[in-house]
């Protein structure tokens, strides 16, 4: 049984389901030719924007801005590394920590990505009621 007059497929809950399952297809599609997923995409941008903005983070830092696991953190980043798009350096301050820094080719990669997301996200958007966007970025903060 369902409160929902048309059935469990409007459940706002459903529906926002298939809108992030839709959503997640064409971020792989729009990543893919850059040779990232969408995690390392998030991370790479995560550590270039912290080394941009507020000096190198580290993995614990990174993880925080992306909202991501530091586990899971760790293990993507070291991907990354492996491709050459950052290194990981001792931190002089914590000798358990991690610094993430973004090598010149991994910048460039992440600007390129920005910009290719944010076109993505544009068109994807496009149309969708300020108040729907607003009320996301609300959940996004709980």
């Amino acid at each position: 049984m369902t409160r929902f007059a048309g059935g469990p497929a409007q459940s706002p809950g459903f529906l926002l389901w298939h809108a992030t399952l839709r959503w997640q297809r064409e971020m792989t599609a729009t990543l893919a030719p850059l040779g990232l997923t969408h995690v390392q995409f998030v991370l790479l941008a995560c550590a270039w924007w912290l080394e941009s903005h507020e000096g190198a983070a580290n993995q614990a830092g990174v993880a925080a801005q992306a909202g991501t696991d530091p586990k899971m953190t760790s293990d993507v980043v070291a991907r990354l590394e492996a491709k050459g798009l950052v290194r990981r350096e001792a931190s002089p301050d914590d000798a358990r920590a991690k610094v993430v820094r973004v090598t010149e080719a991994g910048a460039e990669l992440a600007r390129q990505a920005i910009e290719a997301v944010e076109a993505t996200d544009a068109s994807f958007f496009a149309g969708v009621d300020t108040g729907v966007l607003a009320a996301l970025a609300r959940y996004g903060e709980r």
